[in-house]
């Protein structure tokens, strides 16, 4: 007789686990005298009816399901054993691990910008975190089709309206669209909030949602740096100055020599400029001085002509007849234009 019903024991457990696996329904088959209910680490086991929990056991191990299970269940205490005839219930295992997973925008999102008339293209990448919370809505809304349930359906689940809520969220009180990773937690906050609304009735819950980073075309990208770069440096006169100074100071590099010296030539230019507005400013100007000239005491045409005589026949006179101006040796006056030689 004990053989008989050795034969007819069943073992009810996770045939089927996968750490990415869900949940896994035990159906179609008889619990008889002498079965066992086998339970691992990270699973509860719900025993149900016709949609109607009888019982969840959490703790892992092994167990005898005539005298340690069927006496808890809460509408077939009655049952007895009999013969070799068993009663069909149905037990879901359920994985009470937290799920992590990675998403991605498949596409650019183009956040509206004064900035572009065609918007911003940004992506953006990141995980959130999933687990079941409610084992009812799980049996009414999933478990009824499905005799398993992976963490890639609850992705495909997920995924295709986190690009409408980034927009949704970026979008909002007018944020800075080249500094959105300054916004990130809250950002991944609110979609947090209303992706786990919409799963709610599938008996999820999410946990968390974070944006990892946001991303921008390399030609957006290369806008940001030149613009950051400008206005670190205050104005074009400052990265000017900076920009001779980095080239000096390269000189190991390539093409550091011609750099150096143009950077030199920068410099003396720049340098020459100043002395020439000190001078300005100063009343040392060349032209200042031709001014004054003419208030020294002009000499006499005989003083001249001595000079002109002591000079040789033909040599240009040390100071101008028509005004008195030095000649510095020049064949015209530099101030009045008069012919000297």
């Amino acid at each position: 007789m004990s053989f008989f019903r050795g034969q007819f024991a069943n073992v009810v457990e996770w045939e089927e686990f996968r750490d990415d696996m869900i949940f896994w329904k035990w159906n179609n088959r008889e619990i008889k005298k002498g079965s066992k209910l086998i339970i691992g680490p990270g699973q509860d086991a719900i025993f149900f009816d016709h949609g109607k929990i009888e019982g969840i056991f959490k703790e892992p191990g092994q167990y005898e399901v005539e005298s340690e299970i069927i006496p808890f269940l809460s509408t077939l205490k009655g049952f007895k054993f009999g013969f070799n005839s068993g009663m069909r219930i149905e037990v879901l295992f359920v994985n009470t691990r937290q799920f992590v997973v990675k998403w991605g925008t498949k596409n650019a999102i183009n956040i509206p910008s004064p900035q572009l008339p065609g918007g911003v293209p940004i992506r953006a990448n990141g995980t959130f975190k999933f687990r079941v919370k409610d084992y009812l809505s799980l049996i009414e809304n999933v478990v009824g089709v499905r005799n398993s349930y992976l963490v890639e359906d609850v992705r495909k689940l997920i995924v295709p309206s986190i690009d409408q809520l980034l927009m949704k969220w970026i979008t909002r009180e007018g944020k800075d669209l080249f500094n959105l990773q300054a916004y990130s937690y809250e950002i991944g906050e609110g979609i947090r909030e209303e992706l786990d609304m919409r799963v709610n009735k599938e008996g999820f819950e999410i946990t968390e949602f974070n944006v990892m980073s946001f991303s921008f075309p390399e030609e957006i990208q290369e806008m940001v740096k030149k613009s950051a770069s400008h206005s670190m440096i205050g104005d074009m006169d400052r990265y000017k100055d900076v920009a001779m100074t980095d080239a000096i100071s390269s000189g190991n590099s390539p093409g550091a020599n011609t750099a150096t010296d143009m950077a030199g030539m920068m410099m003396g230019m720049n340098m020459a400029q100043q002395m020439m507005n000190g001078m300005n400013q100063n009343g040392a100007n060349p032209q200042n001085q031709q001014q004054q000239a003419p208030q020294q005491p002009q000499q006499s045409q005989a003083q001249q002509g001595q000079q002109a005589t002591d000079n040789g026949a033909g040599e240009i006179p040390n100071f101008c007849p028509q005004c008195g101006t030095p000649t510095n040796g020049m064949n015209f006056c530099g101030n009045c234009g008069h012919r000297l030689a």
